[in-house]
C-alpha cells in the first residue's frame, strides 16, 4: 500500500506540470534561439562584406586585419558558416595585371595584355572559363611557353573560408541549450508519466 501511494504522489507531482505548458516555453525558447542565431549570422555577412570593402581599396594591410575579424567571429560564434567563403577578387585582378605587366612584349606586342583586353570584359573575376579564354586568345599567336601555366595563377592566397563551432558559449548557443534541456524535460514527463500509469494499473491491481 506504500509503494502504490507513493506511486501516485509520483504520479501527481508529474501532473503538475503540463505539457502543454512546456510546449509553449519550448516555442518561446525556440523564437529567441532562432532570433540569436540570425544575429549571428548577420554578423558574419557584415565583416564578409567588410573583407570584400577593403579588398576594393587596395590596402593589404587593411584587408587582412578585416579577414583576422571575420576569423576570430566565425571561429567563436555557431551559425555562421561562410558556404563556398570568401574570394579576393580585385586582390587577385591586381596581382593578375602586376604579372601581365612584367611579361615581355613580342614581335606581337604584349600577347597577355590583348588576350585580357578581349576576356576581361566577359568574365569580371577568375574562372576556368576565363582561363579557357585567355588561352584561346593566347593561342592565335606564336608561343613559346606553355599557355596553361602561362596564365594559371596561384588560387590558394585568393579564396578563404573559416570554420563555424557547432555550438559556442554565447547567446546563441545558451538559447539552443535551453530549448534541448526544455524538451528533454517534455520527453522524460512523457516517459515517466506512462511508466508510472503502468505500474498503477499491472503491479497494484490487487492492493
Amino acid at each position: 500500500m506504500a509503494n502504490k501511494k507513493h506511486v501516485k504522489r509520483s504520479l501527481g507531482q508529474l501532473q503538475r506540470i503540463k505539457t502543454w505548458q512546456l510546449v509553449i516555453i519550448l516555442i518561446l525558447a525556440g523564437f529567441v534561439s532562432a532570433t540569436f542565431l540570425r544575429l549571428n549570422n548577420i554578423g558574419m555577412v557584415q565583416r564578409r562584406d567588410a573583407v570584400y570593402a577593403a579588398d576594393k581599396t587596395g590596402d593589404n594591410n587593411v584587408t587582412q586585419n578585416r579577414l583576422y575579424d571575420l576569423q576570430r567571429y566565425v571561429s567563436s560564434h555557431m551559425n555562421t558558416d561562410m558556404g563556398s567563403g570568401v574570394y579576393l577578387t580585385a586582390t587577385y585582378n591586381r596581382d593578375k595585371q602586376a604579372l601581365l605587366a612584367k611579361e615581355s612584349n613580342g614581335p606581337n606586342g604584349n600577347i597577355y595584355v590583348k588576350a585580357q583586353q578581349v576576356c576581361a570584359p566577359r568574365y569580371h573575376s577568375w574562372s576556368p572559363a576565363y582561363v579557357q579564354c585567355t588561352v584561346n586568345e593566347l593561342a592565335k599567336y606564336p608561343a613559346g611557353v606553355d599557355l596553361n601555366k602561362s596564365v594559371d595563377l596561384p588560387r590558394g592566397p585568393y579564396q578563404y573560408n573559416f570554420a563555424s563551432p557547432q555550438w559556442s558559449p554565447d547567446f546563441a548557443g545558451w538559447s539552443v541549450l535551453v530549448c534541448v534541456v526544455i524538451l528533454i524535460m517534455i520527453i522524460a514527463r512523457f516517459i515517466g508519466v506512462v511508466t508510472l500509469r503502468i505500474l498503477l494499473r499491472r503491479h497494484y491491481k490487487t492492493i
